[in-house]
């Protein structure tokens, strides 16, 4: 199963490419979900263009290239003259690697062959890089490619073939991105109506949910919103930026970090406060383990999470599944206890190449979810990477097409009304609160426990 490319790695292909810090990939094709062939390929990618496409091997070694010009599949084989084109390999062995091999002063004119035959070939009448011709289907789930030789159109340096591809034509999946300076422009007309991000809607929302209180009938004094996703999409910070939010100041209660592997060890629900030392607020932040594709929240794990039959601080452990011989077990649990909303968090830049594993992953927990009749909503975070300017003021968020855009997309990912796709920032690099970041999480936080309401209402 082919690892994305992880964000550290398109940030190294934007480094090779070069020019503007706000270089965007757009996904065009996927050979694993468009299919091996040469015909799909021009379809979808021809005429586009600048485009980086990326190979995943067998032995966890990503290699590509990028060319300047757009492809086209019309007629013959023919050239196309890029000064720019270049060979990259950013994972050999499932390690991170640098590496960028240009074109030669003497073969601009043979940067890339384009033949209505052909998927993407870098190298015209010497293919400098493995491709595929027709059409290639998969043999449990591996394409096998055709070979090539390097160091004719490409400055390879030292790197020869077997290295390059660490010795293997056998491939998960081939991408082909599209690439484009990322201008995101404002639009006159919102995506999202809100009021104006200022200090008097900031409070207006923030007494919003200090003033919510759950239906006194139901016997709930708290709310419990559980909080799921992605290894590094953001869950944790959330926590903290609510939980900063209404103290006042930067928290960082919740671990979070850049690691590769879920920090959270435990089930956990943190209360968020008023002030310092005030009172906790009606509704408790539940966190728990990350997905990963290879590991993570098991799903009857997860069931017993939203049924409220695990206790607080529960460790998690991989040798042994928790059920109701685990210490702590809530054999009866009541209303309150449960699960009221649940809020998938998924990483934005990682929308176009969300992993197929981690997809199906969250569809597996969505369907215990339905089956409960418990609503849920999806935080769209890291928005501040997509378009360079939300680093410095989210108040546009609303404004930006692209922002829009992920939202669709999100929305088909995980089938939820687009209503239900709520985009922040949190709070990372920052040190003092900013009146911005604090509105787009409240907006989402109060979205939230609108919906929490409605499930206790008709519970």
């Amino acid at each position: 199963m082919a690892i994305p490319l992880q964000p550290e790695e398109q940030q190294s292909l934007k480094q090779m490419i070069g020019g503007s810090s706000r270089l965007r990939l757009t996904l065009l094709y996927k050979v694993s979900r468009d299919g091996g062939s040469a015909w799909t390929f021009h379809t979808k990618c021809d005429s586009q263009g600048p485009t980086i496409t990326v190979i995943y091997n067998t032995k966890g070694t990503v290699y590509g290239g990028y060319t300047s010009q757009s492809w086209l599949g019309a007629g013959a084989e023919f050239g196309a003259h890029d000064e720019k084109a270049f060979l990259f390999q950013v994972r050999y062995n499932e390690k991170s690697v640098n590496k960028k091999f240009p074109i030669k002063a003497d073969k601009y004119a043979n940067a890339i062959a384009c033949c209505h035959s052909s998927g993407p070939v870098f190298g015209r009448g010497d293919p400098n890089m493995p491709y595929f011709t027709g059409k290639i289907n998969p043999s449990n789930g591996v394409y096998t490619l055709t070979t090539a030789k390097v160091g004719t159109v490409y400055d390879m340096k030292s790197t020869d073939i077997s290295a390059f591809t660490n010795d293997s034509l056998e491939v998960h999946d081939i991408e082909v991105y599209k690439v484009d300076e990322g201008e995101f422009q404002l639009t006159s007309h919102s995506w999202r109506v809100t009021s104006k991000f200022d200090n008097q809607y900031m409070q207006e929302l923030k007494r919003d949910v200090e003033e919510y209180t759950p239906l006194e009938e139901t016997g709930v004094e708290q709310v419990k919103v559980l909080l799921t996703g992605q290894v590094k999409a953001g869950k944790s910070s959330f926590i903290n930026t609510i939980i900063s939010i209404f103290k006042g100041a930067i928290s960082s209660q919740a671990p979070s970090g850049s690691t590769g592997k879920s920090l959270t060890t435990k089930f956990r629900n943190y209360d968020v406060k008023k002030g310092r030392s005030g009172p906790p607020l009606n509704f408790k932040l539940c966190d728990t383990k990350g997905l990963e594709i290879d590991d993570g929240i098991d799903p009857a794990e997860f069931s017993c999470i939203l049924d409220g039959n695990m206790p607080d601080k529960y460790l998690f452990n991989s040798s042994t599944q928790f059920s109701s011989d685990s210490p702590g077990y809530v054999a009866t649990p009541l209303l309150k206890d449960k699960i009221h909303i649940v809020v998938i968090v998924m990483d934005a830049t990682s929308v176009d190449i969300f992993p197929q594993a981690i997809i199906d992953k969250i569809k597996t927990l969505q369907a215990k979810v339905n089956q409960k009749g418990i609503p849920q909503v999806v935080l769209l975070t890291q928005i501040d990477k997509i378009c360079e300017g939300l680093q410095w003021d989210v108040s546009k968020t609303f404004s930006i097409p692209a922002i829009g855009d992920l939202v669709d997309k999100a929305a088909d990912l995980v089938g939820l009304p687009r209503a239900h796709i709520l985009p922040v920032k949190n709070y990372e690099r920052e040190m003092e609160l900013r009146q911005d970041i604090n509105i787009l999480a409240l907006l989402a936080l109060r979205q939230i426990m609108n919906f929490a309401d409605d499930y206790l209402a008709s519970y």
